[in-house]
C-alpha cells in the first residue's frame, strides 16, 4: 500500500462523525471493520453490531488537532480533539483504520473526556 495522504484519512474519520452517515447502518456497516471494537467516553465497551443495533449520537461535532501516523503498511492511527457543540464536552480521540479487502475500514476507536 502506498503513503496514505493525510486528507483522505481526515475524510474517513469524519465520515462517521457526519448526522446523516450515523443515521444510516447501511453506511456504518460499510465504514466498521467486522472486528470492530470502541472504548467508549463513558468507558463503555462496544463492538460492530452494537454501534449498527443503536442509535448513535446525532450532536453538532468538530474535529480539530487531527494527526495521524502510519503503523504498518496496512494500518493508520488517527489522533484528534472532538467538540461536542451540542454538550460542550470535548473529548480526545484515537481510531485505528485498517485496509481489509481493499479498503480502509475503522478497526479500533477510543473516546476519553478531558477537562476542557
Amino acid at each position: 500500500m502506498n503513503p496514505m495522504r493525510i486528507l483522505h484519512i481526515k475524510e474517513l474519520e469524519e465520515s462517521h462523525l457526519k448526522p446523516e452517515i450515523r443515521r444510516s447502518k447501511e453506511e456504518m456497516d460499510w465504514i466498521l471493520a467486522e472486528e470492530y471494537r470502541e472504548i467508549g467516553s463513558s468507558g463503555r465497551i462496544f463492538d460492530k453490531e452494537d454501534c449498527l443495533s443503536r442509535e448513535l449520537s446525532q450532536d453538532d461535532l468538530s474535529l480539530e488537532q487531527f494527526e495521524y501516523r502510519q503503523l504498518a503498511p496496512d494500518v493508520v492511527l488517527t489522533t484528534y480533539l472532538l467538540r461536542n457543540k451540542t454538550t460542550n464536552r470535548h473529548t480526545l480521540r484515537s481510531s485505528l483504520w485498517k485496509r481489509i479487502e481493499a479498503r480502509l475500514q475503522l478497526y479500533f476507536h477510543q473516546g476519553t473526556v478531558t477537562g476542557e
